[in-house]
């Protein structure tokens, strides 16, 4: 038995026992490992970091997608940046509703190696036509997009470092924004308010994205393998609140079934504690 740690903060580290190390591989981008273990399945990780595995991907997955949808049911063209496991596509596309999703992702073997290791998250990739993959820099393909092309934005991030670093800057925000659609909802990754590094990264991308949206909340989930398990999706909107404007019969009239989420997590989600309140004071 061998253990992979992951480093959360200073003197404090995540393990998991695992029984084989499935894959290793430099990409031009970044180093990607696939391991197998007893509790969580298999998992990969981005520069030691842990990024998705079978226990608990369901949990990251039904809140990054299903939330906007609840708010907007009408929304029929989606722009995924990230995504590599193909979660997000998979969680967003069992909507018939939607018409196209388009996912950019910076690193190909990433998709590739998910759809080899983890078809958990990926199958879907390569069976639904509405998805159409794009391989390169999400700050450069949303540039480039034409005004109000889309309905729904999830970047569905790394770190704020590496490949995605350029994914937390105020020009990306400033693209999405004018990407966007008057009905335009954002999500993002938006990391953690815990450990001091991860909250000074939340602060950092939330005041950027409040300066250009009318309506800019943050959410929270609980991801047990996330460095303190307690993770946020920041909601951004040019007309949507995601309260006051949640379809909750609408949504509820689908008859998805998800693991997650539901109507009353979607309410309890946006309610913070005390001290994660006090931060954006």
């Amino acid at each position: 038995m061998k253990t992979f740690t992951e480093r959360w903060a200073k003197g404090t580290h995540f393990s998991i026992d695992y029984e084989r190390h499935l894959h290793h591989e430099v990409t031009p981008f970044q180093t990607v490992d696939f391991y197998q273990s007893e509790t969580f399945g298999t998992f990969f990780t981005l520069d030691g970091l842990m990024m998705v595995n079978e226990k608990d991907e369901f949990i990251y997955h039904d809140m990054i997608t299903h939330v906007p949808m609840a708010v907007n049911p009408d929304i029929k063209k989606v722009l995924i940046i990230g995504g590599g496991d193909g979660g997000t596509a998979r969680e967003i596309s069992r909507y018939p509703s939607i018409e196209t999703i388009d996912m950019v992702e910076i690193d190909q073997r990433v998709v590739e190696l998910c759809q080899t290791y983890l078809p958990l998250t990926a199958s879907r990739l390569n069976q639904d036509p509405r998805i159409r993959l794009f391989f390169e820099d999400g700050l450069k393909f949303v540039e480039r997009a034409q005004a109000g092309t889309y309905d729904l934005i999830l970047v569905d991030s790394t770190d704020p470092i590496g490949p995605g670093e350029g994914l937390f800057t105020l020009a990306f925000y400033q693209h999405c924004y004018r990407a966007l659609g008057q009905n335009g909802i954002l999500i993002n990754q938006h990391e953690s308010p815990y450990f001091e590094d991860y909250r000074k990264e939340m602060l950092r991308a939330h005041d950027k994205i409040k300066r250009l949206f009318p309506i800019a909340s943050v959410y929270q989930f609980h991801q047990p393998t996330y460095p303190s398990g307690h993770w946020l999706f920041g909601f951004a909107s040019k007309k949507y609140h995601p309260l006051r404007d949640h379809q909750k019969e609408r949504w509820e009239a689908m008859g998805l079934k998800t693991k997650y989420y539901n109507s009353l997590i979607h309410q309890g989600a946006f309610y913070l504690p005390t001290y994660v309140n006090d931060l954006f004071q």
